[in-house]
């Protein structure tokens, strides 16, 4: 295993992908004060932007950046987790990943196989759990307040938010999927993170390609260019119902583009009360009926900051190196997320109830 700097010192971090998302974990980086030491991307472009926004050294082969480092932020396409994820772990080097773990489940089982084996930190980016609103309802459940969790509505729906057609996003060999893999991943998680990772017993689900496939596909904004619909083989739309242990369930819609409004509504239901948020918004309410007194039913609305959940992240990860504890069982965690993504397209593709044990 390659030696680096004792972490009790800042440990030297590098970003591999060095697009938006690359750019938004620099930033965030630096308000932190860690080291940023350097970039890899195979982009020449991303490169010479990179280097001149941050001053550091960057490399179109990962092996060169990570004879420098200590800890690396991958940010790539999906279809490459895999291939640097598995080569820091393998070299020693702490990794934090971008959801999802991977772009196919045969994939993320290697993932998962390396960070077992690996002495190295591997956390998995799902930056929703460090909203400030995700923690008081979490804190609430685990006070008890709410019960026992019987049932959580997920939805992440967009009006017309499909990214740029023509880029991976929406190319099943690198993306690995389109709305359900981009956006049902942080839903499909963060429900499965309220009602603390059950067993996943059954998914029903349906996938659908309706409107990015489309000549005449009308949209306001895109996020990245506009290539036309030859480069979408992607779904843009999903609904699914995952049942898990001790009848708790899950329903799910999530959405790139469809004919409703938008949202990004969770409502947890428990048998004592229940609570609603938006994931992008942070309002916040609990919904509970009492008989003390009168009977009456009680809405009690939250306020709390806004928080960077991707700063919260990044603490959380270097924290860990630092101290030399754990994150829990994060790629665990992401691989059965992956599981249930997996099961839902192949639930939708089958047209019946399938079981993430039955997996091929």
């Amino acid at each position: 295993m390659t030696s680096h700097t004792p972490l009790d010192q800042t440990p030297r971090t590098g970003i591999v992908g060095l697009g938006n998302i690359g750019q938004y974990h620099a930033e965030r980086l630096l308000e932190l004060d860690i080291d940023l030491v350097g970039g890899m991307d195979v982009s020449t472009e991303a490169r010479e932007t990179f280097e001149r926004r941050y001053g550091v050294e960057t490399y179109e082969d990962h092996t060169a950046l990570y004879e420098t480092v200590d800890a690396v932020i991958i940010t790539t396409p999906n279809k490459f987790h895999e291939t640097y994820t598995v080569d820091a772990l393998e070299t020693g080097i702490h990794v934090l990943v971008e959801k999802p773990l991977a772009h196919s489940l045969e994939s993320a089982r290697r993932i998962r196989e390396a960070a077992a084996a690996s002495e190295a930190i591997c956390m998995v980016g799902f930056n929703n759990r460090f909203l400030n609103t995700v923690q008081i309802v979490r804190n609430r459940i685990e006070r008890g307040e709410l019960g026992t969790i019987t049932h959580i509505e997920a939805n992440y729906v967009r009006r017309r938010g499909v990214p740029g057609r023509g880029s991976w996003f929406t190319r099943r060999a690198i993306a690995g999927g389109g709305a359900l893999i981009d956006l049902g991943v942080h839903a499909i998680d963060l429900a499965l993170y309220i009602l603390d990772f059950p067993t996943v017993e059954e998914i029903n689900g349906v996938t659908r390609t309706e409107f990015g496939s489309r000549e005449n596909y009308a949209y306001l904004d895109m996020w990245g260019d506009d290539a036309g619909p030859d480069e979408f083989d992607v779904d843009d739309s999903a609904t699914a119902f995952i049942r898990c242990a001790n009848d708790r369930a899950i329903s799910l819609e999530v959405a790139w583009a469809t004919n409703r409004p938008a949202t990004h509504e969770f409502v947890i239901r428990g048998t004592e009360a229940a609570a609603r948020f938006d994931l992008l918004e942070g309002d916040l309410t609990f919904y509970s009926a009492s008989t003390a007194g009168p009977h009456h039913l009680e809405d009690t609305s939250i306020q709390t900051p806004q928080n960077d959940t991707h700063s919260d992240e990044q603490r959380a990860f270097f924290d860990a190196i630092v101290s030399a504890r754990d994150v829990g069982e994060s790629v665990e965690e992401a691989f059965t997320v992956q599981r249930v993504i997996d099961g839902i397209y192949r639930s939708s593709a089958e047209g019946r109830c399938v079981s993430i044990g039955d997996e091929p």
